[in-house]
Parts: structure tokens; C-alpha cells; sequence
């Protein structure tokens, strides 16, 4: 199997969970940082997600994991809310966030930049325009995109 297989299973795992709470998974996701993999679940409701929240989750969780067994590398698992700068990563992301000011950051530079910021105009399976400040339209191929974020002023 490889990550994506894991990530999948994981979500169809950890959805009933949620959806029995009326709760919303934003994304999982299996990745290695140092020599550690990690199995991550984001979870959102509305008025935010607490430390006892995620507590039941990861709990629940872990039970259907261990059934399972599909993962072979060791792991840690961790289940947590987004935090303000959420990934756009689904299509409901994307809707959620039409009309309003986003960034992303490019693999590759364009207009000698890898970061922009506009407001989300449309999007596709493909692609995804925003609107920027001089009132122009740019469109960038979602293959392109490193990272689709919402837009905070700190």
C-alpha cells in the first residue's frame, strides 16, 4: 500500500465516526517528518474543535486502526483541528471559501513569484482563478499548486 491507500482507508474509517457527531473531516493525512510517520486527522465543527473532541476521536479511531492493521510502518497518530491557516484542499473547501480572500504558494515561480494572494473567483478539477488587486484574473493549474490556503491578516 502506499500513503495515499493508507489516507483513504483512514478517511473511510474515521467519516462515521464523525458523522454520527454531525462533525466534518478536513483531511488526513500520512506523512514522514525525520525518520517519524505520522497519520494525521483534521476534524472541524462549528464553533471549533476542542482538546476532549479530538481525545474521542483519536480514541475511536485507534480501535478501527488496530482492526484493521492495513498500516505496516510504525506511526503516531494524531487527531486535530485545522487551526486558522486550513488547507483548500476539497472541493467543499473551495466552496466555503468562493468570494473570499485566499493565498497559495506555487512549486514553480510565475510572474517571477511563488506566492499570491486574491480572492477565490472559480475553480475547477483542474484549475482555480483568483481575482488579485490590480483586478486581474490569474489562473493556475491546481498540478501547480503547493499549497491552497485561507488568507488571515495577522
Amino acid at each position: 500500500m502506499n500513503r495515499s491507500e493508507y489516507e483513504s482507508r483512514t478517511e473511510a474509517l474515521v467519516l462515521p465516526i464523525l458523522e454520527e457527531r454531525g462533525w466534518e473531516l478536513v483531511d488526513v493525512e500520512f506523512v514522514k517528518e525525520g525518520s517519524t510517520w505520522y497519520l494525521r486527522a483534521y476534524i472541524d465543527k462549528p464553533g471549533g474543535i476542542t482538546v476532549d473532541d479530538c481525545e474521542v476521536v483519536s480514541r475511536a479511531l485507534e480501535a478501527k486502526l488496530d482492526s484493521e492493521n492495513f498500516i505496516s510502518e510504525a506511526y503516531i497518530l494524531e487527531v486535530s483541528s485545522p487551526g486558522l491557516g486550513r488547507a483548500i484542499k476539497k472541493d467543499k473547501d473551495y466552496v466555503r471559501n468562493e468570494g473570499k480572500e485566499i493565498e497559495l504558494r506555487l512549486y514553480k515561480p510565475f510572474e517571477h513569484s511563488k506566492e499570491f494572494r486574491g480572492v477565490l473567483k472559480c475553480w475547477d478539477a483542474d484549475s482555480i482563478t483568483i481575482t488579485v488587486d490590480d483586478e486581474r484574473d490569474l489562473v493556475f493549474a491546481r498540478k501547480d499548486l503547493a499549497l491552497v490556503r485561507e488568507a488571515f491578516d495577522w
